[in-house]
């Protein structure tokens, strides 16, 4: 592996879930830094360019034979923990794309002759469950909603990997910031109208992490002598009325508060608390301890970076 996490060597990766929020902008500076990477797609994948390796994991299926040799192996694939109503039938299929998915890839790469030394595998601060305000690293102890049992039970698919030698890294992520997509571009519309505002009490606490941030840190992560969980977030964490307040303040907007009728009515009552109330004060004492350098460190500079 190449010394400088900005890549001066050229390496070979694997990379699931390439076309996602994270995975094109971290597809592309990869890219830009001159590593060959390879996306990881199921069978008729779109907007995919380039040399790609095959898999199917409803299927059970995957090309063992492209992951052969290569430098590090980036797993981000899994279905959108927010895309739908928690009916019974979509936790179950947000739980298996993530543990089925996951196990398959692991028990593949250590089965290898010549398997990646390096797995950063997707995971979430949902592993913490509701922590409160209370700050929370990598030592805090797992929640136990249903976030948080997809986190323990996705980190543990990657057993066969590590059992087998692989330096495995648990990226477990905040609510990533970026306009084209996820929490923040589903906010700019009420907020640019004037709607937006404080959900609740505004006291429960929100990891974000710029998507720029989110980036650098997979590549600092490649190389560095880490395993085990990453929480990739800011280190300042701020509460909903906070975020609420700043987020007006960037786009130049007043804000109100939120019934949550709204949006129980809309998600489920279920997925709304989760999303919109759950208390997660979680910092990166992992990374800042490795020398991680945020560019973002503070949410005015983020929300003024990304919205212009």
């Amino acid at each position: 592996m190449a010394a400088d996490p900005a890549g001066s060597d050229r390496l070979a990766l694997a990379v699931t879930g390439s076309t996602g929020l994270l995975g094109r902008p971290l597809v592309e500076a990869l890219r830009d830094a001159g590593h060959k990477v390879l996306p990881v797609v199921r069978p008729g994948s779109a907007n995919v360019v380039g040399e790609t390796i095959g898999w199917d994991p409803r299927a059970g299926q995957i090309d063992a034979a492209g992951f052969e040799g290569l430098d590090a192996v980036i797993h981000l694939a899994g279905e959108g923990i927010g895309d739908k109503r928690w009916t019974d039938a979509q936790k179950r299929r947000i739980l298996d794309s993530r543990v089925d998915g996951t196990t398959l890839l692991c028990e593949t790469l250590a089965a290898l002759d010549r398997p990646p030394p390096v797995l950063l595998s997707g995971s979430a601060v949902g592993y913490y469950g509701d922590t409160s305000d209370r700050e929370t690293d990598e030592t805090g102890p797992a929640g136990d909603d249903f976030p948080a049992t997809v986190c323990q039970a996705w980190e543990a698919s990657t057993a066969a990997a590590e059992q087998a030698g692989t330096r495995v890294v648990h990226l477990r992520t905040g609510i990533v910031l970026s306009p084209r997509g996820g929490a923040l571009a589903r906010q700019l519309t009420p907020f640019r109208l004037g709607l937006g505002g404080r959900v609740g009490s505004g006291r429960q606490y929100m990891s974000w992490i710029h998507i720029d941030d989110e980036v650098r840190a997979i590549r600092f992560l490649l190389d560095a002598a880490i395993s085990g969980p990453v929480n990739l977030t800011s280190p300042n964490p701020v509460s909903n009325a906070r975020f609420t307040k700043t987020l007006g303040a960037v786009l130049h907007r007043p804000t109100t508060v939120i019934p949550m009728a709204g949006p129980r009515l809309l998600f489920g009552s279920e997925l709304a608390d989760s999303l919109l109330l759950t208390s997660q004060r979680v910092v990166p004492r992992v990374l800042e301890q490795a020398g991680f350098e945020f560019r973002f460190p503070e949410l005015r500079g983020a929300l003024e970076d990304l919205l212009g």
